[in-house]
C-alpha cells in the first residue's frame, strides 16, 4: 500500500471518531505580544463559512491545495489558506459552500471531490467567521483556473511534509499594527500560520 492510500485510510478511519479538536488546534494558535490568546468562542454575529481540504495523490504521496491570497485591504491579505469563504443563501449547506468557493477561487470541479468528513469548526475573531473545514478526496488537479482577484498562486505541500516537525517554527510578526507570536508551518518557502495552521494541526493528528 502506497503512502497516499495509507494516509487516506488513516484519515477516513479517524475522522469518524472523536476529533482531536481544540487541543490540537491550540498547538498552532498565535498569541498577542502580551501573551493573550485570540478569542475562540464564536460571537452571536459570527458569519458561517467553510474551507475545502482537498487531498489528492501525487507521486504516490498525499498532497493538499493551499492558496496564497492576493494582497487586498483586509485582515487575511497575502496569507496562505485553504480555498473557502462565506456561506451564501443559495448554498444547501457548508459542504456546498466549501465546494463552491474552491471552484470559484481555483477551479476545482465539485463533482470530482468525494467528501469524507469534517474537522472541528474554528472561530476566527479578526474576521468574525466560524469556519468549518471540509475534507475531500480528489484526483490530482491538472488545469486549475485561478481567480487572480483573490488568489496569487497555489502551493501544494505533501501531508507527509506537514506532519514533519522539522517544518514547524515560531516567528514574531506585525499584523495590522499588532505584534503576534505565530507558530507556523514552513512549506514551499511560505509561512502558514493563524487559523490555517490550527486547522492543519488537527488534520495531522488523523494520519
Amino acid at each position: 500500500m502506497g503512502d497516499y492510500k495509507r494516509t487516506v485510510k488513516r484519515i477516513q478511519q479517524n475522522i469518524t471518531k472523536k476529533l482531536p479538536g481544540l487541543t490540537a488546534q491550540l498547538r498552532m494558535a498565535p498569541l498577542l505580544s502580551d501573551g493573550a490568546e485570540f478569542p475562540l468562542t464564536p460571537s452571536k454575529t459570527a458569519k458561517q463559512s467553510a474551507v475545502l481540504i482537498g487531498i489528492y495523490p501525487k507521486n504516490h504521496n498525499a498532497h493538499t491545495i493551499l492558496i496564497k491570497r492576493a494582497v487586498y485591504d483586509g485582515v487575511h491579505s497575502g496569507q496562505v489558506s485553504f480555498p473557502g469563504g462565506k456561506y451564501e443563501e443559495e448554498d444547501l449547506d457548508l459542504v456546498e459552500t466549501a465546494l463552491r468557493e474552491a471552484q470559484e477561487e481555483v477551479g476545482i470541479t465539485p463533482q470530482n471531490v468525494k467528501i469524507i468528513g469534517k474537522l472541528t469548526p474554528l472561530y476566527i475573531s479578526v474576521s468574525n467567521m466560524l469556519v468549518l473545514p471540509v475534507v475531500g478526496l480528489m484526483p490530482e488537479p491538472k488545469d486549475l483556473l485561478l481567480n487572480l482577484q483573490e488568489v496569487e498562486y497555489i502551493i501544494s505541500p505533501s501531508l507527509r511534509h506537514l506532519k514533519d516537525k522539522a517544518c514547524l517554527s515560531v516567528k514574531t510578526i506585525d499584523s495590522h499594527g499588532r505584534l503576534i507570536t505565530a507558530p507556523y508551518f514552513d512549506a514551499e518557502k511560505e509561512m502558514i500560520w493563524g487559523a490555517t495552521a490550527m486547522i492543519i494541526s488537527e488534520l495531522t493528528e488523523l494520519y
